[in-house]
């Protein structure tokens, strides 16, 4: 059975395709820009993001998840890379999540793995890394939205159009309810 790790999977993937679709909204030169004060850019946190997946998801359930080939550091020096490289780098880690989690099913949720020494069940895992990754896709929705200013689309429901998209899902709910 893998109902719990399927919902965990549809999360990942809900907030890659966040990631991407405010990574599609800015211009190539911005995907580099790094911000005021040393905050890192775009391209920098997809680095980072790719560089933990790799390392916490290959061999997920036999080794530690902080792998000794990992250069975390390296993942935070500004860089500048064109969409195609960043694209690149960030589909590499997340295609080693995706094996990772299809090999998966919900009797390994209480197995134990360890990452940087410290063992914790495959669930606590799985958890600690979903928020961590969506943790960096905040940011780079936001400096998306900050890059693109006015030209921004927004990703989830526009300001203004709450009683609208409510009232839409209740509709779509009750005509599911309906046909069952």
């Amino acid at each position: 059975m893998r109902k719990m790790v399927e919902s965990i999977e549809s999360q990942f993937q809900k907030f890659k395709a966040l990631a991407e679709a405010a990574i599609e909204q800015v211009d190539e030169a911005d995907l580099s820009r790094p911000v005021p004060d040393g905050g890192n850019s775009i391209a920098v946190i997809c680095w980072h993001i790719s560089g933990n997946l790799k390392a916490r998801f290959t061999d997920f359930l036999t080794t530690d998840g902080e792998k000794p080939w990992r250069r975390r550091d390296e993942e935070f020096q500004a860089r500048a890379v064109s969409r195609g490289e960043l694209l690149a780098k960030w589909a590499g880690g997340w295609d080693v999540l995706e094996r990772t989690l299809a090999s998966l099913t919900d009797e390994h949720l209480g197995h134990t793995v360890v990452i940087r020494g410290e063992s914790m069940e495959v669930h606590e895992a799985l958890h600690r890394s979903l928020a961590h990754t969506t943790y960096h896709v905040g940011q780079i929705v936001y400096l998306g939205k900050i890059f693109r200013g006015t030209g921004w689309t927004c990703l989830s429901i526009p300001l203004g159009d709450s009683e609208a998209y409510n009232a839409r899902v209740r509709s779509a709910s009750q005509a599911r309810d309906g046909a069952r």
